[in-house]
């Protein structure tokens, strides 16, 4: 077990946060969080959440060079509720981008706000600049949904997060990307007093490493003040993504900096987009529901913690 003042250390701020606020925008809005994330060599693309002053939420695509600076916005949203698509008119949020190979698109997966709840949907883009929608794949009330980037024999198999049940995180697989069926629960919550006692979700899209499929996810606790959301990591086989081989005990980045404890939702550092640079983690957060800000980690790092919490 490491000392945890390396654990406070594992993921580092961009000394530049926030990297994303409102006042970037090129129109009124009330928030920035929560973006899908896609390392497209030359840029850096980011398919962020905007809560607009109507309280809805809508997808937009912003590009950067590096990845940090002079994040340029497309004139209009790629999703938004009012482009009239079945179970999406009170929002379409909290977006994973995941590279197809097979079929050489990225697909979409993101929750669709409908008047009966949250659900989970997908859509497809080769450009960024149009998408099709495959429509609802899982009911209200599910969210939190991140696809793995290749099939597991025939199927394709996608991590969700039914919000009864307990909170755990679930796996279910696919033929064909809209029909999705015997689902599993592949990370429980664990209840109790720890960081992620109350709920758990998955973070950004599950990547492929030599060791494992390495998943970072979110935890919540409920304390007197309201809920904290803090991130951790786990680890499941590459051939068998049911199979859960580690688990980090403790939080890896949890709300501490003014921008993480203070905005419309204080205390939550909550990700959903990410990808692998030079053997780091570049990990893209939404900080307390108000801005988008960036963490990195050594690869090598995040997969020594996990050999240390191994499960059984």
């Amino acid at each position: 077990m490491k000392h945890w003042e390396h654990l406070e250390e594992l993921f580092v701020r961009d000394h530049r946060n926030p990297l994303i606020t409102s006042k970037h925008l090129p129109y009124q809005s009330n928030a920035v969080f929560n973006a899908g994330a896609a390392d497209l060599g030359d840029e850096v693309l980011l398919l962020i959440r905007v809560e607009s002053t109507s309280g809805r939420s809508h997808l937009i695509v912003a590009r950067s060079r590096d990845g940090i600076t002079d994040w340029e916005f497309e004139p209009k949203a790629l999703l938004h509720p009012a482009q009239g698509f079945d179970y999406e008119n009170n929002g379409v949020e909290d977006c994973r981008l995941t590279w197809m190979e097979d079929l050489n698109t990225w697909a979409i997966a993101y929750t669709g706000y409908s008047d009966y709840g949250p659900g989970v949907a997908l859509a497809t883009t080769e450009d960024f600049k149009t998408a099709d929608r495959i429509g609802f794949i899982f009911a209200p009330d599910d969210k939190n949904a991140a696809l793995f980037p290749r099939k597991f024999g025939d199927r394709y198999a996608m991590l969700h997060r039914p919000s009864v049940g307990g909170g755990s995180v679930w796996l279910s697989y696919s033929p064909d990307l809209r029909h999705w069926g015997s689902p599993t629960v592949v990370l429980p919550v664990r209840g109790g007093p720890w960081w992620d006692g109350a709920r758990v979700g998955a973070g950004l899209p599950p990547i492929e490493t030599e060791a494992g499929w390495l998943l970072i996810y979110h935890g919540v606790k409920h304390v007197a003040g309201g809920p904290i959301y803090r991130l951790g990591a786990a680890l499941y086989d590459l051939e068998n993504p049911e199979q859960l081989i580690s688990r980090t005990r403790r939080w890896l980045l949890g709300p501490e900096e003014d921008y993480e404890r203070t905005g419309d939702a204080p205390n939550v550092v909550f990700a959903t987009g990410g990808f692998i640079r030079d053997e780091k983690l570049w990990m893209y957060y939404g900080a307390a529901d108000s801005r988008i800000c960036l963490a990195t980690a050594p690869l090598s790092d995040l997969l020594d913690e996990l050999h240390d919490n191994p499960i059984g």
